[in-house]
């Protein structure tokens, strides 16, 4: 193994590391280690494609990625130009860098924190145990570095040549100070799961967990407006003691403190929150370090899941939407391997929160806009519904990727002579198990804001996004379900996530014009029942046999 220079970075400080009773070499030496195994993990922002790959080039796949984290930091330039309110811009850039850090931490680096090979491997040998958390809260630190580095270089040289050096400098300080803090938050949050709960159902927990600090981030972004007040282009702090809670003010207010002269006592309170707050955090986490790593211990176990009734809601269902045995079975299939598969969960079900906060965020968004509520529920805002749907093209397409993809084979030994109701039956699994009950919760509260008139409109919505569904299926490459391993996935697929979004707006929008003529909502109905049996029926036709035989 070769060694990896640059992390002789690291030499000066090594008297402050031997002082906290860290073996400096030894800690160097397992973050090589380290390192040199991550560097055979594709990201998920950007996966490899082809299953004959070669080892030697999935080396340093992170680093290969990060242009990608380049690029999207250009939506913060904007921001950091405009010359408003340096309270308002910069609680804008951090909520958005906030987001973009904790969605990364939780779909790349959940690995890293909640790894288990460090007690297994290490703890039975002579190494210190303030070595070995050392080399791990550094393994951590390194990839959000590379990350927010990616994610802010741009933002900082544009901040440099527009608001002055002071301004660069207080940037990169709090940009660390806000790596800290995610860090201990995050890690926080998985010790309180793994304090209360093990084993299998601790896995489980942990990918809600990280699915809800997903969604709790969106949430929270859409707060962040709420600070100011915005009237005749005239921006003002309006603080609020809820506010504290906001941490991106947290660190935006240094910036108003420092560079505008603002002396409210909510900005010099933030300011301080801003440092105090993510060292406190850091402090608390490597008290709880000792007692994190026994929990972590947890997640080794296996502990078997108890026996189902086969007369579950699965075995009801494939009943009522299945017709022959063959889709039956793949249905029920289907249905289990989506409640299994963390992998899948973990990338998926992220989905699933966002299609169900979205049609709300919005809907709250035009509150705020209008004059309110009794304007937005005699109006059409029951359309923002449609956003539900934006999960399904990305579920389609994972239903062929799972981490048990070797056992495919079952589907070489089963006498299926046609993969048509294999295809049906995941497709029905999916939309009655991931789709079904976010539309189901949504339907109820909108009827409960809009009332009974718009009954005959969630008819429309839920046969528009049938159609949606499999016309997304259409347009997606055909592979069997759960046979393709998730190391395959590709990311070539933009353009036909973007054309499908417009689809849904296409939708949308026909659904909007029909509204407004004469028993329109049920001539469109009609229209879309049709396209619906007109689909389902073709969609299959390219699917034969030929798909059993690639296996």
């Amino acid at each position: 193994m070769g060694t990896i220079r640059w992390l002789r970075i690291l030499d000066p400080l090594r008297g402050l590391f031997e002082r906290f009773g860290v073996d400096y070499a030894m800690m160097c030496r397992i973050l090589e280690i380290k390192l040199l195994m991550d560097g055979r993990r594709a990201p998920t922002i950007i996966q490899r494609s082809g299953k004959n790959a070669d080892p030697d080039a999935l080396t340093n796949q992170f680093i290969k990625s990060l242009w990608i984290y380049v690029l999207l930091s250009v939506v913060l330039l904007p921001i950091i130009v405009m010359k408003i309110n340096l309270m308002f811009q910069m609680s804008l850039v951090f909520g958005i860098l906030m987001f973009m850090v904790t969605t990364s931490m939780i779909s790349d680096f959940s690995s890293v924190i909640l790894d288990v090979r460090d007690r297994n491997i290490l703890f039975s040998k002579p190494v210190r145990r303030q070595t070995i958390n050392m080399a791990k809260i550094l393994h951590v630190m390194i990839y959000l570095l590379l990350l927010t580095g990616a994610l802010t270089l741009l933002p900082l040289l544009v901040g440099l040549f527009t608001h002055g050096p002071l301004f660069f400098l207080l940037f990169i300080v709090e940009i660390i100070l806000m790596d800290l803090f995610i860090v201990a938050l995050t890690a926080a949050l998985y010790w309180l799961v793994l304090r209360f709960f093990d084993g299998e159902k601790l896995k489980d927990i942990i990918n809600y967990v990280q699915i809800g600090l997903t969604i709790g981030m969106t949430v929270g972004y859409q707060f962040i407006s709420r600070l100011f007040n915005l009237m005749d282009m005239n921006i003002a702090f309006a603080p609020k003691w809820w506010e504290i809670f906001i941490f991106p003010a947290w660190f935006a207010s240094s910036f108003e403190w420092a560079l505008s002269g603002s002396a409210n006592t909510y900005i010099i309170l933030f300011s301080v929150l801003s440092v105090v707050g993510p060292l406190a955090a850091i402090w608390m986490y490597s008290l709880l370090m000792p007692s994190f790593e026994r929990n972590l211990q947890k997640l080794a176990s296996h502990q078997a899941r108890g026996r189902k009734s086969r007369t579950g809601w699965n075995d009801r269902l494939s009943k009522l939407f299945c017709r022959g045995n063959i889709e039956r079975l793949f249905f029920r299939f289907s249905w289990d391997m989506m409640g299994r598969e963390r992998d899948f969960k973990l990338k998926v079900y992220p989905q699933l929160g966002f299609s169900l906060i979205f049609p709300f965020v919005f809907m709250f968004n035009i509150l705020h806009s209008n004059s309110g509520f009794a304007e937005m529920r005699s109006g059409r805002s029951f359309l923002f519904l449609y956003f539900c749907a934006l999960m399904i093209p990305t579920v389609v397409q994972m239903l062929k990727y799972s981490g048990n993809s070797k056992g495919a084979w079952i589907y070489q030994t089963a006498p299926l002579t046609n993969s048509t109701p294999v295809y049906k039956g995941a497709l029905k699994a999916m939309f009655a198990r991931l789709f079904g009950p976010v539309f189901v919760f949504q339907a109820i509260v909108f009827l409960f804001i809009f009332g009974a008139r718009i009954i005959p409109d969630l008819v429309v919505i839920l046969l528009s996004v049938l159609l949606y569904t499999i016309l997304s299926f259409m347009v997606f490459e055909k592979e069997l379900p759960f046979s393709v391993p998730f190391q395959s996935m590709q990311s070539g697929n933009t353009l036909i996530f973007f054309g499908m979004m417009l689809l849904l707006g296409v939708l949308a929008g026909a659904h909007l014009g029909f509204t407004f003529l004469a028993y329109g909502k049920y001539l469109w109905m009609l229209v879309l029942l049709v396209l619906n049996l007109i689909a389902w029926k073709l969609a299959f036709r390219q699917v034969r046999s030929d798909r059993l035989q690639r296996l």
